[in-house]
């Protein structure tokens, strides 16, 4: 990397319309590439995601269509450009789909030409497919296929673009030593690979899910103020780590704010869901969660913009059960989970506590033409008539 710009590339299948943000890491490594002077390559898996990437994975994933694909594919793109700068310069980013050399492969021509140099056996010992064989879940033929084709990616990206390095989370090391070895193999090159660890929060779980479901990073599908509020909610012990890997602010200004003691802390973390929402969605839509948190927590005001949902008038005119009406706002991911929420006391109607999980909520409780559900404390969507 001292030599000079270098040619590196992470591959996103297009498994569903928009990233969460357990691919935000890999997309800051690009970030950080290119600020850094070298060349990204956003690889779309137009042709992988036909196949199904078997890492991680405890059985195979439903098969796309070619019309799923590209409808995943274009909602996806519209993620890269606020984080990385496409064109034609020598440290530009570039987006190419694996599709344009994997669809038009002869099957037998490529099993000759490149087939020969994978031993099943080393195959066979990669946790993709170790994982499932020791659960004794079935590894479809197809699937086994995948680190072929990526290795094959690799080489294509070599040929076409110079790349000379794949990066990925640490489930993708032995398909991408794959690569680096059929590189090697065929056309002599000489690539490498860089992984990062599988991102987890401190409590364990995996980052981008939570219980109400992923953390998309297409404004579409999660609103900027709802991913300002994940990032508000982080876990005290991840807010310093969260700082450093999904912020670019000074290394001083993180260690000030690690500093911070006791509630001083929810300080570090309304920086760090202004920063990430920055990134994600710019500066207005940073600033509009900031002040509608600001307004809803610290002056008890009704936001314009908190998350809005419409409930049909002849709903409203007859009444919804609280549990089903906390459900259909999304506060809850199921009436059972409603209803557990309503009876652990952290549901509010019009910020009085709900104590009764059937109790009807319609047209009697709107204030200025809305109702204000809470979940918790920090959680919270107004309900209009249609």
């Amino acid at each position: 990397m001292s030599d000079g710009p270098v040619v590196a590339y992470i591959g996103f299948d297009c498994t569903a319309d928009s990233l969460h943000v357990g691919s935000l890491l890999p997309i800051m490594l690009l970030r950080h590439l290119q600020k850094s002077g070298h060349k990204p390559i956003v690889l779309m898996g137009g042709g992988t995601t036909k196949v199904g990437d078997p890492s991680g994975k405890d059985e195979a994933r439903k098969l796309l269509s070619d019309d799923d694909i590209a409808r995943n594919m274009a909602g996806i793109k519209t993620v890269f450009g606020k984080f990385l700068t496409f064109g034609d310069g020598p440290t530009d980013a570039v987006m190419v789909n694996n599709a344009n050399w994997l669809d038009g492969l002869n099957y037998i021509a490529f099993l000759r030409d490149y087939g020969r140099h994978f031993s099943v056996n080393r195959m066979l010992s990669f946790d993709s497919v170790k994982l499932r064989l020791e659960r004794e879940q079935p590894l479809t033929f197809l699937e086994f296929n995948y680190m072929i084709l990526q290795a094959f990616d690799f080489l294509e990206l070599a040929r076409r673009h110079r790349c000379a390095l794949q990066m990925g989370g640490s489930d993708q090391w032995g398909n991408i030593v794959n690569g680096v070895e059929l590189g090697r193999r065929v056309e002599g090159f000489d690539l490498f690979g860089l992984t990062t660890p599988l991102m987890t929060t401190a409590s364990g779980a995996k980052m981008g899910k939570t219980a109400q479901g992923a953390i998309w990073l297409n404004a579409d599908k999660l609103s900027p103020w709802d991913y300002w509020q994940f990032w508000r909610n982080t876990e005290d012990a991840d807010v310093s780590r969260f700082l450093r890997l999904f912020t670019e602010l000074p290394l001083d200004e993180i260690a000030r704010l690690e500093a911070l003691q006791g509630a001083d802390i929810n300080e570090a973390k309304k920086v760090l869901a202004n920063a990430a929402t920055l990134l994600a969605h710019g500066e207005d839509a940073a600033r509009q969660a900031a002040e509608t948190a600001r307004r809803t927590f610290e002056e008890g005001a009704l936001a314009d913009s908190l998350p809005t949902v419409t409930i049909p008038g002849p709903e409203l005119d007859a009444g919804l059960p609280a549990f089903a009406l906390f459900t259909k706002a999304g506060l809850a991911a199921s009436n059972g989970e409603a209803r557990r929420l309503i009876k652990g006391g952290g549901a509010k109607v019009n910020d009085s506590p709900v104590t009764n999980e059937v109790e009807l909520i319609g047209r009697d409780h709107l204030q200025d033409g809305v109702i204000k559900l809470t979940a918790g404390k920090k959680r919270h969507v107004l309900v209009k008539a249609e």
